[in-house]
């Protein structure tokens, strides 16, 4: 890198298709998706369900294997990544998944569930502990959470021990799958200021899946709308969640829930009118 360039991305998809099935009943969830995601940049990934936002998200940890294109972490080509490589790989590249009852093994305690990659890739034991006790505290819970089991705390606490399982082995990138989109507004807000702390704090990158333009506005300084399998806008996170220039992304704004009923009713109002807008669009 030259003086004045700008640093190569951390993660880089370039022309990626997913493809499921074969034949006729093949169906193309992505449709050459083009995404960057610089180090510690927090990259929105919107859309309604079937959107594709998902498949990208599970392409990028390994989940949903390419038809076509690449997907680069750190310059490194991870598209057709071996078992063994993406076992490593783990160690860079977390993720958060939206159910919190059902991402946590119910027969580990909480100290158990956060220690075990730990001491799987070779930490010593008095050193996981360490590092768990420091974590929980990071997330807002209390080191004794530690001697307690998933089922014992609300949807909020356990999605808070998920984000720390996904940190512990301090990664560089955490996918967030819809992370908040299963609790209430009130646990959303807690969860979501969590997750801008830990980030200032670590310098980890996210790439979060969401279909509430809403949410995405708190955290996000870029965002990406998909439709159909591809990215029909990008920018700015104020720019595209305030005033987006998509007719879809238009109808995604207003779909986002707000608490004041007067507002609530007005977008319901103008989403209703913009339901009517083809989905043929020309910026030109």
């Amino acid at each position: 890198m030259t003086a004045g360039q700008a640093p190569d991305p951390l993660l880089r998809v370039s022309d990626l298709i997913v493809e499921y099935g074969h034949g006729r009943r093949a169906h193309r969830a992505l449709h050459g998706v083009d995404l960057d995601i610089a180090a510690g940049e927090c990259v929105g990934l919107v859309g309604e369900s079937g959107s594709g936002k998902s498949t990208l998200g599970k392409a990028v940890l390994g989940l949903a294997p390419a038809s076509a294109g690449t997907i680069a972490f750190d310059g490194e080509d991870i598209t057709r990544a071996s078992r063994r490589r993406r076992r490593a790989l783990a160690q860079d590249i977390q993720v958060v998944f939206q159910d919190p009852y059902g991402s946590l093994n119910p027969h580990l305690s909480v100290g158990e569930i956060l220690a075990e990659p730990l001491t799987a890739g070779g930490i010593a034991v008095a050193e996981a502990r360490t590092r768990v006790a420091d974590m929980l505290d990071r997330v807002r819970l209390d080191p004794s959470t530690a001697d307690r089991y998933p089922s014992e705390f609300s949807g909020g606490q356990r999605q808070r021990i998920a984000i720390a399982r996904a940190l512990v082995r301090r990664p560089r990138l955490i996918v967030c799958d819809e992370p908040v989109s299963a609790l209430d507004l009130t646990t959303q807000d807690v969860v979501l200021d969590l997750l801008l702390d830990l980030q200032r704090e670590t310098g980890v990158a996210y790439l979060f899946v969401s279909h509430d333009l809403g949410v995405v506005r708190r955290i996000c300084h870029r965002v990406a709308v998909m439709r159909r399998g591809e990215i029909i806008e990008i920018g700015d996170g104020d720019q595209i969640t305030r005033d987006p220039v998509h007719p879809y992304s238009q109808r995604l704004r207003l779909a986002s829930p707000v608490a004041d009923p007067v507002e609530q009713r007005r977008r319901r109002e103008a989403w209703l009118a913009l339901r009517e807008v083809p989905d043929v669009y020309s910026a030109g």
